[in-house]
């Protein structure tokens, strides 16, 4: 172990470093930002295969006709509301979970976590699946028409074994990343990307819309597969992990333990998917709908190619947070969130940078419409304003997430999006008559004081307190007893480590 490494898990208790102390803090600032670089890069690269293969099933879908394309668009946006959103937030609740436990080398609570989080979405399942073979009389109480709607319900009646497949993706992708494993992630998402694209020829030419359908579970079955494969070459390697047990020694505690930090972390979750969506569908209450949802569809799409790098760093944050909490390391822990946090901003910074720049080029990629590039590209600019807050306020949300505490980033998602954003965004769209502009413009607002009111939660954090609280929840409970009973003090943090 290097010198810098034993300084940023150990940092040193003597007041005078044999190295000047700006120079030591600065040498273990660029250690968590490469350990952070070795988590978030596979995790960008996995999430951007995610809407490449979302791109190819549209592609697929529009060689089927307006009709079909309408109804199979519709299909899997009320899929991801109803479905994916809710897994995605449950399965949330393994990250400081299994994140502090494997900071404390518990790797039987790392098992039965992995393991009752399946059994949970397995469960979740069903209401999901209820809800999407009535998901054609649900669209038509509002409002759609009535083919659109059967095409829809075609549409993820194919899809339902993908629900199951992804009861055992998330968690499976949660249990490696909370170990910052996530290479073997970005591997496996690569070749079912790969297979993706003459999965979709062949199932789109045997059955139509139904395969275009079957296309998706079928990629994501392969990656679940492939994912399984590891953690069972991991479990059985040298360390031999699968010998500490703990699979099924399930205690009523441990469920009430994961189902505590579920329910926050599925309502953030969902809050924020559900917020952008009203979003879409007051756009199209505007006077000119049909251009004001093609400018913001188009928008949005690049939004969403930031998006898979902004949800990386919130990973890689928890993920660091939880570890260093996990393994009794306050000050690491401390120095990793605001480490992220300063990544956050400097990405946010470039992230609006390159939409402002690209705003020129991108609506003619998608419209001829002179109309449509001109909106594009007004709306580009007030959009990068966005991107620049949604950067840190997804990594504060990972931090919350990290010290086990998701209803902070609930009560901030609320208040910010819900109770500021979406009231004033009505108000300045439709009532002071500023269209799209005064929909983001309360949208930035609204993102402006969630990111105010997590940062205050974050700079409030009581490390110390929360590395302690860690030990219990990662059942690691002798050590804050010999803590206790020796009187030891554990790692201390001021402000002025940063």
């Amino acid at each position: 172990m290097s010198e810098t490494e034993k300084t940023i898990n150990n940092p040193p208790s003597s007041p005078t470093p044999i190295t000047p102390w700006p120079t030591t803090m600065a040498k273990v600032m660029l250690l968590e930002l490469k350990v952070q670089r070795g988590i978030a890069a596979p995790l960008v690269a996995m999430n951007l295969t995610w809407f490449a293969k979302l791109a190819i099933t549209t592609a697929f879908l529009g060689r089927l006709g307006e009709l079909k394309l309408a109804g199979g668009v519709l299909g899997f946006t009320f899929a991801n509301v109803t479905g994916f959103s809710v897994l995605n937030g449950l399965c949330g609740a393994m990250e400081p979970i299994c994140g502090q436990a494997y900071g404390a080398k518990n790797f039987k609570l790392l098992h039965k976590t992995l393991l009752m989080a399946t059994f949970l979405l397995l469960l979740a399942t069903l209401p999901i699946t209820f809800l999407w073979l009535n998901v054609d009389k649900i669209l038509v109480q509002f409002g759609q028409q009535d083919d659109i709607s059967a095409i829809a319900k075609s549409y993820l009646f194919y899809l339902l074994p993908d629900l199951v497949v992804n009861a055992f993706l998330c968690p499976l992708k949660a249990y490696l990343s909370s170990q910052s494993i996530t290479v073997p992630i970005m591997f496996s998402s690569a070749m079912a990307l790969a297979f993706h694209v003459p999965i979709n020829i062949l199932l789109a030419k045997a059955k139509g819309l139904e395969g275009v359908s079957m296309a998706v579970w079928v990629s994501d079955l392969s990656v679940v597969i492939l994912l399984a494969l590891y953690v069972f070459v991991l479990e059985n390697g040298k360390e031999r992990r699968w010998k500490e047990g703990g699979w099924w020694d399930h205690s009523v505690s441990d469920w009430l333990r994961l189902l505590k930090l579920c329910g926050p972390c599925c309502l953030t979750t969902c809050l924020e998917w559900w917020c952008y969506e009203i979003l879409v569908l007051l756009t199209g209450r505007l006077a000119n709908a049909k251009q004001a949802v093609g400018v913001l569809a188009i928008v949005l799409n690049f939004d969403y190619l930031l998006y898979s790098a902004m949800l990386s760093l919130a990973t890689c944050a928890s993920t660091r947070v939880s570890n260093e909490l996990g393994a009794n390391r306050a000050g690491a822990a401390y120095r990793s969130a605001y480490v992220s946090l300063a990544a956050s901003i400097v990405a946010g910074c470039i992230g609006g940078l390159v939409m402002v720049a690209a705003r020129g080029i991108w609506g003619p990629l998608f419209s001829h419409d002179k109309g449509v590039i001109r909106g594009v590209k007004k709306m580009m600019l007030l959009m990068a304003l966005v991107e620049v807050v949604n950067f840190p306020l997804a990594v504060c949300g990972g931090i919350v997430r990290g010290t086990a505490r998701p209803w902070l980033g609930m009560y901030a998602n609320l208040g910010g999006f819900y109770l500021l954003a979406l009231p004033l965004s009505v108000v300045l769209a439709f009532r002071a008559a500023l269209g799209l502009s005064g929909l983001l413009l309360g949208f930035l607002v609204g993102m402006v004081a969630c990111l105010v009111l997590l940062l205050v939660f974050v700079t409030r954090i009581d490390w110390v307190e929360e590395a302690g609280k860690a030990q219990i929840l990662a059942c690691n409970v002798d050590i804050v007893k010999e803590d206790e009973n020796h009187r030891k003090p554990v790692e201390t943090v001021s402000n002025a480590e940063v």
